[in-house]
């Protein structure tokens, strides 16, 4: 009786776990985005940060009370557009959690 449970809760154990790594992965998952490669190429210029930096000054002060819904979806898509240029061109680097752990791991058994 105890040989047939165990055998019963094996299989439930096994089955179930094939299940679980058979699911199709999500294309947009977690992983994909918690590493994402830099381009050290694209530095901005002392102008350009210049010129970034006054229209979003310009942005800031204005009134924005007195603007229609699209000029307010124009201005908020302009600073989305010159922040992931500024992003892009700051050289960050995102390290994964895993990744941060499998670092530290190597670094506690090599010293």
């Amino acid at each position: 009786m105890k040989k047939t449970i165990f055998f019963v809760i094996v299989a439930i154990f096994t089955l179930s776990s094939t299940i679980a790594f058979a699911s199709k992965a999500d294309k947009n998952s977690e992983t994909d985005k918690s590493a994402v490669p830099v381009k050290t190429e694209n530095k901005l210029s002392d102008e350009e940060i210049d010129r970034i930096t006054k229209r979003v000054e310009e942005i800031r002060k204005m009134d924005k009370s007195d603007l229609t819904g699209t000029e307010k979806i124009e201005l908020k898509s302009e600073l989305k557009e010159m922040k992931e240029n500024v992003k892009k061109a700051g050289g960050t680097i995102y390290i994964g959690g895993a990744t941060l752990v499998l670092i530290i791991i190597l670094v506690l058994l090599l010293v």
